[in-house]
């Protein structure tokens, strides 16, 4: 992938915001790029699965906030929903799981942690929202960019 997080914000410091330093990597590609789709959650995952299993990720994103509830919305199983639709990557503000398999799948996994409990009662999400995270606010159709340095956020595609 012919981009660099630093050198991005060097180039494009008037274009880009960058979320905090506290994500991890837990998934199988630790530089990933794409159009960001949106979900938001309360606790519970069902939405953002059947989003990943029924729609083409190419060339996307999923970003999800959680507000930093201690529950895990993302595991093995949404990793293979999201590598079988080739999703390039997850972000979540928030909590993972199944964390020695989310390392198998060839497409990012970023998130604030880990938990191994997920939320059981179905409670409905939101596709397609505005979130803010980290201070930064992130709209469906943003396009962002993460490597081992970061992650940087541009409302329109930079490379």
């Amino acid at each position: 992938m012919g981009f660099f997080t630093a050198d991005l914000c060097d180039e494009f410091s008037e274009k880009v915001q960058i979320l905090g330093p506290d994500f991890k990597s837990y998934g199988g590609n630790k530089k990933f790029r794409g159009e960001v789709i949106t979900v938001k959650l309360e606790k519970n995952n069902k939405d953002l699965a059947t989003f990943l299993k029924n729609n083409d990720g190419t060339g996307k994103v999923v970003v999800v906030d959680v507000n930093m509830r201690y529950f895990a919305v993302v595991g093995d199983n949404l990793m293979r929903f999201a590598a079988d639709n080739k999703y390039e990557g997850i972000i979540v503000n928030g909590y993972v799981r199944d964390t020695i398999n989310t390392k198998d799948f060839e497409i990012g996994l970023i998130a604030k942690g880990t938990c191994p409990r997920k939320y059981i009662p179905v409670q409905d999400g939101q596709i397609g929202v505005p979130l803010v995270i980290d201070d930064v606010e992130i709209y469906p159709g943003d396009y962002i960019y993460v490597d081992v340095d970061g992650i940087v956020i541009s409302k329109e595609k930079l490379v």
